[in-house]
C-alpha cells in the first residue's frame, strides 16, 4: 500500500497536525522519526486496530503537519504537541510507541511533560547519544549549502540514502512515497529545517530520568539496522527499569517498513500483557 493520507487537521499552538484515529479498544499513538511521517506505519496500523483505537500523527514539519512562522521542529517542541494532541483526545494513560526520534519525543512527553502511558515500546530509537548520523551531521554543519543547492542535486542526494533506511530493498513506489513531502524548493527546505533542529541536547533531559520509567517498556529493534546498530538497543533496555529487549531479523532502522507483521505482533503481545485498561 502506497497510498496513505490522514484525515484530520488539528490545530494546536504554534501549529496544524495531521492525524487520524483507527479502530477501537485501548488507545495506542504512534509517533514516526525522521526522515519519515505517519506512512511509516501504514502497515502496521490495521492489525493494531482489531484490538486497539489506533492514533496516528506526523510531526511537526512531517508529512501533512505544518508549523507556524517562526516555529522550529525540535524534539521539544514535538513532544509538547504530543502531549497537546493526548489532551485534545481526551485519552487517559495511552500506549505509547516511538521511532527514531519518535522515541525520543515519545519519552520527553512521559517524563517532563507528565504525559501517563500504561506502556512503552522504543523502535530503533533515537534516544541514547549521539545519535546523529555522519549525512545528518554534515547537513547541520552545512546547512546553508544543502538549502541553496539546486534541487535536483539535494534530490539525488536524499534519495538514496533514504534507502539505507531499510534492509530488504525499497519498492520504487514506497520510496517515492516517502520522499514525496521533501521534494521541491519548499520540501527541501522543510528537510534542512528538521535536521538543523533535532539536537542531543534535547533527550539529555530524557536519558537523566530513564531509571524513572515505572511502565513497562520494550525496546525493538532491527537486527540490520545499520543507523542505530543493534548494540544501541542493548544499551537502551539496560538503562530503563525492566525493560524488555526484541531483535527483529532481516530488518533495518526502518522497522515498520521491513517487517510490519512483526511490529504489530510485538506491539498487541506487548499491549495484551501490560494494558491496565483491559483489566
Amino acid at each position: 500500500m502506497t497510498h496513505w493520507e490522514l484525515p484530520d487537521r488539528i490545530r494546536l499552538s504554534g501549529s496544524e497536525v495531521a492525524a487520524g484515529a483507527f479502530g477501537d479498544g485501548p488507545p495506542v499513538i504512534l509517533t514516526h522519526g525522521t526522515p519519515a511521517s505517519s506512512f511509516l506505519w501504514r502497515n502496521v496500523v490495521p492489525a493494531l486496530a482489531r484490538e486497539h483505537r489506533v492514533f496516528v500523527w506526523d510531526m511537526l514539519g512531517f508529512g501533512g503537519s505544518r508549523l507556524d512562522a517562526g516555529a522550529t521542529p525540535t524534539i521539544v517542541r514535538q513532544a509538547q504537541t504530543l502531549a497537546e494532541l493526548i489532551h485534545h483526545w481526551q485519552l487517559d494513560a495511552p500506549g505509547l510507541v516511538g521511532h527514531d526520534i519518535g522515541g525520543g519525543v515519545v519519552l520527553r512527553a512521559h517524563l517532563l511533560e507528565h504525559v501517563p502511558a500504561s506502556w512503552l515500546v522504543l523502535v530503533d530509537a533515537a534516544v541514547l547519544g549521539p545519535w546523529n548520523t555522519e549525512f545528518t551531521e554534515h547537513m547541520q554543519r552545512n546547512a546553508e549549502a544543502y538549502r541553496t543547492m539546486p534541487e535536483h542535486v539535494f534530490a539525488d542526494l536524499i534519495g538514496p540514502r533514504l534507502r539505507t533506511a531499510t534492509y530488504r530493498p525499497m519498492p520504487e513506489g514506497v520510496a517515492d512515497a516517502y520522499l514525496a513531502p521533501w521534494r521541491g524548493k519548499a520540501g527541501q527546505q522543510r528537510w534542512i529545517d528538521q535536521v538543523a533542529a533535532v539536537s542531543f541536547a534535547d533527550t539529555r533531559e530524557v536519558v537523566d530520568r530513564l531509571d524513572r520509567i515505572a511502565v513497562p517498556t520494550l525496546v525493538l529493534w532491527g537486527e540490520r539496522d545499520s543507523w542505530l546498530t543493534p548494540d544501541v538497543a542493548d544499551q537502551l533496555a539496560a538503562a530503563v527499569p525492566g525493560a524488555r529487549k526484541k531483535l527483529v531479523g532481516d530488518a533495518g532502522h526502518f522497522l515498520p517498513e521491513d517487517a510490519p507483521d512483526e511490529v504489530a505482533k510485538a506491539i498487541l503481545s506487548h499491549a495484551a500483557a501490560n494494558d491496565t485498561t483491559r483489566r
